[in-house]
């Protein structure tokens, strides 16, 4: 229970526990550091809760230690403890019935976001210096947007994701949170075991001008601020402008077996983003109940409301049009990769405005919710890496941008935030 952590409680931790350093490193780039882990991880000695208490009561204590986790402690950072999620990681939104919902450092009065709420939390309100989430539908990229902090959402399959709870394998990924840019890409550096000469030089930035539209704020205000940098750094000539929704219409041809005629109809609407997040979310229902269905029937676990109906929802799951899934993933990989080339990045939203109220009924978010996937989709689809970058404050309520940039093009996009972030500090 040894920890340096402030006195401050933002019921941001499961359970505190001190990970020394490993001492057999000759190299230590992240000594000095401290990090919390989401409690999906395995950590030697403990049990992986996935957010349930009755998943914990279930389960034994892991004998080994997640690679994601071994790889930052032989780095030289000092773990701190596991920290609260949403149970079984199926939520966006960050509050736990069994834990307690971890309160946003930037307003006490709103959701953190999830599902690696806790582990945004103890970054934000200053607890540790960074700290380990996965995200599978957005569950670094929201709750970083949520809580004023930075998230990385790494390239799928770059992370090894051995030793840590699936969700949905097609897309889980190992992410991260920092405050400071420069810490974001030191633990980017042990993770993704970058080389030192990453490229930096930046083709295009590409301003996803139909996803912004989708903002419940005056979106005028993040483009300008964004632009505004990258120009004084780049020069106007770099900045280009585009409707993503009608170039992934035009180049995803799998997309017409689940597009809405319905949707199309409504206002606020991107049609080809919202059939992008129905095949995620068919295929994360799927994946879902393969690795979990059969726990859960035998369990009946006690589950939030809103996470019990999803769940249970999840589990009548077919394998109908799972193999167009597949197939749409590698078109919009593709599509995207001309489109962005090495690089180049693209700029849009991560969710459709601030975090919504605590306790907020699931049926008044669902609008809130659909524009949000339709937004997360397509990093979690192409599986393209993309960060989330803080913009600052409206109304008092943390707002954020994201860059997306190409599969495997991780170095360069924590290379060109690093550099940015200087610029938007002096804007």
């Amino acid at each position: 229970m040894a920890t340096s952590l402030p006195v401050a409680d933002y019921g941001a931790f499961v359970e505190k526990f001190t990970l020394p350093p490993d001492p057999s490193s000759h190299k230590l780039p992240l000594a000095g550091l401290t990090f919390a882990v989401k409690d999906i991880f395995d950590v030697k000695g403990y049990v992986t809760g996935f957010g349930n208490p009755d998943w914990a009561r279930t389960h034994s204590v892991a004998t080994s230690t997640a690679p994601a986790v071994l790889s930052v402690l032989k780095a030289g950072a000092t773990g701190v403890g596991k920290t609260v999620m949403d149970e079984m990681a199926y939520s966006i939104n960050g509050e736990n019935i069994h834990y307690g919902t971890p309160t946003n450092p930037c307003a006490a009065d709103r959701v953190p976001g999830g599902s690696s709420s806790g582990s945004a939390v103890a970054v934000g309100a200053n607890l540790v210096d960074f700290s380990l989430g996965t995200d599978t539908g957005g569950s670094v990229r929201v709750p970083a947007s949520y809580c004023g902090i930075l998230g990385f959402r790494p390239s799928h399959g770059i992370v090894s994701t051995s030793g840590v709870t699936p969700m949905a394998q097609s897309f889980d990924t190992v992410g991260w949170f920092a405050r400071d840019p420069a810490i974001l890409k030191q633990v980017g550096e042990i993770l993704l075991q970058l080389q030192a000469d990453t490229p930096t030089t930046l083709i295009q930035l590409i301003v996803a001008e139909d996803c912004f539209n989708l903002l419940n704020i005056p979106s005028h205000q993040l483009i300008e601020k964004l632009v505004g940098a990258v120009e004084k750094l780049y020069g106007s000539e770099k900045i280009q402008y585009t409707s993503l929704g009608n170039f992934v219409g035009a180049k995803v041809p799998s997309l017409k077996h689940f597009m809405d005629n319905n949707a199309s109809k409504q206002e606020d609407n991107i049609p080809s983003l919202a059939a992008l997040s129905s095949a995620m979310r068919l295929l994360q229902r799927y994946e879902f109940k393969n690795n979990h269905g059969e726990w859960i029937r035998a369990v009946k676990p006690n589950l939030g409301p809103g996470i019990a109906e999803r769940i249970w929802e999840a589990l009548k799951t077919t394998d109908e049009n799972i193999d167009v899934c597949h197939s749409l993933k590698n078109e919009l990989r593709s599509a995207l990769s001309d489109l962005l080339g090495d690089f180049s990045i693209l700029a849009m939203p991560i969710v459709p405005g601030p975090p919504p109220k605590l306790r907020t009924e699931p049926t008044t978010l669902e609008v809130f919710r659909a524009k949000a996937f339709s937004l997360l989709s397509v990093a979690g689809v192409s599986g393209f890496c993309q960060v989330c970058i803080p913009l600052g404050m409206y109304e008092d309520l943390p707002v954020a941008v994201s860059l997306v940039a190409k599969h495997g093009c991780d170095g360069f996009l924590l290379n060109f935030v690093e550099t940015l972030h200087k610029n938007l500090e002096l804007s």
